[in-house]
């Protein structure tokens, strides 16, 4: 699961400083986790300890606060602080989709992925797109894992959800942004294809991440839904892995140790 917070922390600096290169610094000293890798610690917490993923996004968003959330979600999340019912509220918005990568680490059936990633979704993000998102992100990590190649991942993508990816990082990179023929930038149906993409295109886990961050928009999102996918795919070298280590608080390290142990190694 750390590869979803490498991207969030990579993507971080540019998400409103759009690059449209891969050559960039890959971490920089204005780098910093956000929601991204807050959700998705609050996700692996879930699945490590059970319950309803709602109580464990509430208890990290509001452990968290100020560190990016859209307004619908920080108002869920006031509710649930103050005790008052907090439902969903028909998003579908890539927050479901960047916090789901852990899903597809804890399940040995494609049926229980994608079961427990519409669980971590419809709990906010109970759109169809929302939660397609989610599912999308969580089948491919799931089959990346498993050793599937990435044309049987595209195939999966395409034909069980629906998504397009018949174009290359490369031939959107000038024209797509927060705004652009694929819609708002922060939608799932805007951003899960093209983080897909950006793996698909990728020669390893860094040039996987290069590619999400190049294209512009969401970029801590879409950079975080790719490092997800990516590192199941590929793994992530040791000395990434350590440069990301140092952004990261000790409960975040808790939970990623003992996820890591019981899910991963």
């Amino acid at each position: 699961m750390l590869g979803s917070i490498i991207g969030d922390i990579v993507g971080s600096v540019y998400e409103r400083r759009n690059m449209k290169t891969k050559d960039f610094q890959l971490f920089s000293p204005r780098g910093h986790f956000t929601d991204d890798s807050v959700m998705s610690i609050a996700t692996a917490d879930w699945l490590l300890h059970g319950g309803e993923c709602a109580s464990f996004y509430a208890k990290w968003g509001n452990s968290y606060p100020g560190v990016g959330y859209g307004r619908a979600f920080r108002e869920w999340l006031w509710k649930k602080k103050h005790g008052e019912v907090a439902l969903p509220y028909n998003s579908c918005g890539n927050g479901s989709a960047m916090r789901v990568g852990p899903v597809g680490w804890a399940f040995q059936t494609k049926e229980k992925t994608l079961e427990a990633a519409r669980l971590s979704a419809e709990c906010t993000h109970n759109h169809p797109e929302g939660v397609k998102g989610a599912q999308v992100v969580a089948l491919c990590v799931f089959m990346a894992r498993q050793g599937r190649n990435k044309e049987e991942i595209r195939t999966a993508v395409e034909e069980e959800f629906g998504y397009d990816l018949s174009f290359t990082i490369d031939e959107i990179r000038n024209e797509y942004g927060w705004e652009s023929r694929f819609g708002y930038g922060a939608l799932c149906q805007a951003s899960v294809p093209q983080a897909v993409v950006a793996f698909m295109d990728g020669t390893d886990f860094e040039d996987c991440i290069r590619n999400a961050v190049s294209i512009g928009g969401d970029s801590d999102t879409i950079a975080c839904i790719t490092g997800s996918i990516a590192e199941a795919f590929y793994g992530i070298p040791e000395t990434i892995c350590k440069e990301a280590w140092t952004y990261l608080p000790n409960d975040f390290k808790l939970i990623i140790n003992k996820f890591e142990k019981y899910f991963v190694l």
